[in-house]
């Protein structure tokens, strides 16, 4: 059981866009049944012959879609599934990662990873604990700081980047701890602690972990994608402030708040406690704050998956309650195309394509389910 890190009396911010509550068995009505469009579309539109999915970025969309189609009720004959893991299966490396794409080493083996827990526990027959085993060994050694000689004093120090140990970044390492999470990782890992020193330094939150010079410039609880180690220059890009701190966005702060989580920290914790803070000033469910719509479904999984993990189902708010999964179903919904895909005409981060966007959906609707565990 996670630990609640959630107050439940925290103030999370809803837009006029939040729609009136259902009952929670028409919302779950609603959702199974744009569930079971959107996996119809992966099985029958979406889905190789080889059961890969969208190929041409690698095995991460398979990986996605099978995690999906599992947590929502999928059974492991389903053809989306069989087909899925024999691709995945393919993929299994001599080094112990599981990935189609050596620039992808890390994220690729990540999302590999949570699949096949995922298929395992379905199955409850441990098919999969030798490639587990083998697949977190690997990515294990590809965080930097693991047998490497770099020390805590390296602003890199516990992260991880797409194939490894060259840049690190929020989103490569908050996979990992994922990952490690779907392999039950006690939160006192050495690996997770490394990774928590990294995700702090991620945070706009002076004095709490964050030792860089960035920590006291924006200041604000939210979290940013890499930690720079060159000086910054505001002109350059729109991610940095104009006294050179960088901006705070959705997708990362669900991200790194998710990660405060799965690494052990408690409500009582002021990384978590600034985190919330950001997030009651930035709730929204048609945007990803900060980021408009870029990244849009890859923020829609984050948000699920870390509230869900937190333990919070009403969000009190200034104007009332507010039931986060009601939201994300109700909005989810409404942007659904009639083939029963997702895409976003925001083509950053390939969300111009719709099996990507489709599997994002589907694991935010998997984290829309029922109650908190």
């Amino acid at each position: 059981m996670i630990m609640n890190i959630l107050l439940t009396t925290a103030l999370l911010a809803a837009p006029p866009e939040a729609e009136t509550l259902s009952s929670p068995s028409s919302v779950e009505a609603q959702r199974a049944d744009i569930v079971k469009k959107g996996l119809t579309f992966l099985r029958d539109k979406g889905q190789d012959a080889d059961g890969a999915i969208s190929p041409r970025v690698g095995s991460g969309v398979t990986s996605l879609a099978i995690t999906a189609g599992l947590r929502n009720g999928l059974k492991l004959n389903d053809p989306l599934v069989t087909r899925g893991l024999k691709y995945l299966e393919s993929k299994i490396q001599t080094d112990g990662g599981i990935y189609a794409s050596d620039r992808l080493r890390n994220y690729e083996t990540c999302v590999a990873i949570m699949a096949l827990a995922e298929a395992n526990r379905v199955a409850g027959d441990g098919r999969y604990d030798t490639a587990l085993k083998n697949a977190e060994r690997f990515v294990r050694g590809l965080q930097i700081g693991a047998g490497d000689g770099i020390d805590k004093a390296d602003p890199h120090f516990g992260g991880v980047g797409y194939s490894g140990k060259e840049r690190p970044d929020l989103s490569n390492t908050a996979f990992l701890i994922e990952a490690l999470h779907a392999v039950d990782t006690p939160s006192n890992d050495v690996a997770l602690q490394r990774a928590l020193l990294f995700v702090s330094r991620c945070q706009n939150l002076e004095g709490e972990g964050n030792d860089t010079q960035f920590a006291d410039k924006v200041n604000d609880g939210g979290f940013y994608y890499v930690i720079p180690t060159e000086k910054v220059d505001p002109s350059t890009s729109e991610r940095y402030t104009p006294n050179g701190g960088l901006r705070s966005y959705g997708s990362m702060t669900y991200a790194g708040f998710k990660s405060l989580v799965y690494s052990g920290l408690t409500k009582d914790d002021p990384r978590a406690k600034a985190a919330l803070k950001w997030i009651s000033q930035h709730y929204s469910v048609s945007k990803n704050p900060g980021q408009g719509r870029a990244g849009l479904f890859y923020y829609y999984n984050t948000l699920g998956s870390a509230l869900e993990a937190s333990g919070l189902d009403v969000i009190t708010t200034p104007d009332g309650e507010q039931t986060w999964r009601t939201d994300l179903v109700q909005q989810l919904a409404k942007s659904q195309r009639p083939d029963g895909s997702w895409v976003n005409e925001n083509r950053q981060w390939f969300e111009n394509d719709p099996r990507l966007c489709t599997a994002f959906a589907l694991l935010s609707l998997a984290h829309a389910k029922g109650e908190s565990k």
